[in-house]
């Protein structure tokens, strides 16, 4: 989210004009434009319209608060880095903050040196995630392989095969679940055959209805049957010197298995009302995502057929066994679907990418495409986040989510008297800030036997620091000391 001269965006956010005539200044200093706003209402706005990568809130403001601004920042812009800053701070506050999206809580007035390390931190980031952005994309062109994507052994060895067996392959059969990606494997066998220049005519044979099958391979004759009123060329004619793609061929009616075996074996075919025979040469390639080896055992799929497609077979693996491929795939998948969009995405968030990897994708690489388009349809700002993601993703096929999320960054400034080095969390029962660190209190003096300086020196805070949280968190008579302190 950077504006036309490269710089990332701050938005500064008070109803105190002496915080935005000394913020503003030393902020743009640090490599950022700065944009400034005297109240809540105005800064949704601009957030709305701009792309802004920070903005820092003040807490207290007339209208809407600085919490109200965080909560529309998370609705609109969630990959938008908030900072809250407040005279007045408070666990209460400190936990709606946390659990809004804060990046920090700072207390005024405000310490620069701090905060100059911490937009030095933020800059790098931006950086870094452009630059992730776009060297996957990169990597994923790199990785493309005649139409496909994959860097994983089970993708390398597919590649390895296709890449010997297509120029002789004259029949092959291409096996795997739905959605895997077995018409571009069939396309790569003819782009890297012998017949790349000709004809690929491709054919669903779950897509047509049983009575139209044969016409619609070999074609018909005028007067053939009623509707028939002129002659017409089957897929197999066109295809002539190309190749075939009969995908889904386990759906195929068993007296059209038999007319298919006779094209494999004599290389000629009959349209619907003819006896003269036409003869075709074409490298038949089928697919299907049943077990045909069952089909046959159960009656539905000639053996003899079956043995006669299954010359060469190449299984395309399940994309749960090669998750490795996803955030190439996801890459690839996404300049596609921007540019037909005419939407500027650079990328997904790290929790969105996160969701990816570890998502159930009974749908495979066709799944994966349309929840990647669903989300940046859905998507306003630059990235794609996991809220994007879940509205496309079958409830059965979203990941679980993590019990406890522990938070990345502190929340609290380092110089300021409070619980530095404590556990910071939000657990999915909403547990309180305040509660996990009066327990982590607890547990420390408890492992010191109840001596007060060896717990504030292990929780890194002065003495006098420590009988201040102990006070806060009523913790003063809980556990009477060895020794006096």
């Amino acid at each position: 989210m950077t504006n036309n001269s490269g710089e990332p965006v701050v938005l500064i956010v008070d109803d105190d004009a002496g915080v935005l005539s000394v913020a503003g200044p030393l902020i743009s200093r640090w490599g950022f434009q700065v944009i400034r706003s005297t109240n809540g209402r105005e800064a949704i706005d601009l957030v709305q319209k701009l792309d802004v990568d920070v903005v820092m809130v003040d807490l207290r403001m007339p209208g809407v608060d600085g919490l109200g601004v965080l909560g529309a920042i998370r609705e609109s812009a969630p990959d938008c880095r908030a900072i809250l800053m407040t005279g007045y701070a408070t666990e209460e506050t400190k936990l709606q903050a946390v659990k809004l999206g804060a990046l920090d809580y700072l207390p005024k007035p405000l310490d620069w040196r701090y905060l100059e390390q911490r937009f030095a931190s933020i800059r790098e980031d931006i950086e870094r995630r452009q630059t992730i952005c776009g060297v996957e994309s990169e990597v994923a062109r790199r990785l493309e392989f005649v139409g496909l994507t994959g860097r994983s052994p089970l993708m390398n060895d597919l590649f390895d095969l296709i890449r010997r067996l297509a120029p002789y392959a004259r029949v092959a059969l291409i096996t795997g679940e739905t959605g895997v990606g077995k018409e571009l494997v069939a396309k790569a066998m003819h782009q890297l055959g012998p017949r790349r220049d000709k004809r690929f005519v491709a054919i669903n044979c779950s897509a047509v209805v049983e009575s139209l099958f044969e016409s619609e391979l070999f074609g018909h004759v005028r007067g053939a049957f009623t509707g028939a009123t002129d002659h017409k060329v089957g897929l197999f004619e066109q295809a002539n010197g190309g190749t075939i793609f009969l995908d889904e061929v386990g759906e195929l009616p068993l007296s059209m298995q038999a007319k298919l075996l006779r094209v494999l074996e004599l290389g000629e075919v009959y349209r619907v009302g003819s006896a003269e025979p036409r003869k075709i040469d074409v490298t038949i390639v089928a697919a299907t995502n049943r077990d045909l080896e069952a089909e046959v055992a159960a009656g539905r799929f000639r053996s003899d057929l079956y043995y006669r497609l299954n010359i060469v077979e190449l299984t395309v693996p399940p994309l749960r066994d090669r998750r490795e491929d996803i955030p190439y795939l996801t890459a690839s998948l996404l300049e596609e679907c921007t540019q037909r969009l005419k939407k500027r995405i650079v990328g997904l968030t790290r929790s969105a990418e996160r969701m990816l990897v570890s998502a159930e994708w009974p749908g495979n690489v066709r799944q994966l495409r349309n929840v990647i388009e669903r989300a940046a349809i859905l998507a306003d700002g630059e990235f794609i986040t996991d809220r994007e993601l879940r509205a496309g993703l079958p409830r059965a096929a979203r990941p679980a989510l993590p019990v406890v999320t522990p938070l990345a960054t502190p929340v609290v400034a380092p110089s300021l008297p409070v619980e530095v080095g404590l556990v910071s969390t939000v657990d999915a029962q909403e547990e309180s800030l305040a509660s996990a660190n009066r327990t982590h209190i607890h547990r420390v003096l408890m492992s010191t036997g109840g001596n007060r300086q060896r717990a504030a020196d292990k929780l890194g805070v002065s003495r006098r620091t420590f009988y201040r949280m102990l006070k806060r968190f009523d913790l003063g008579d809980q556990i009477r000391p060895r020794a006096v302190v």
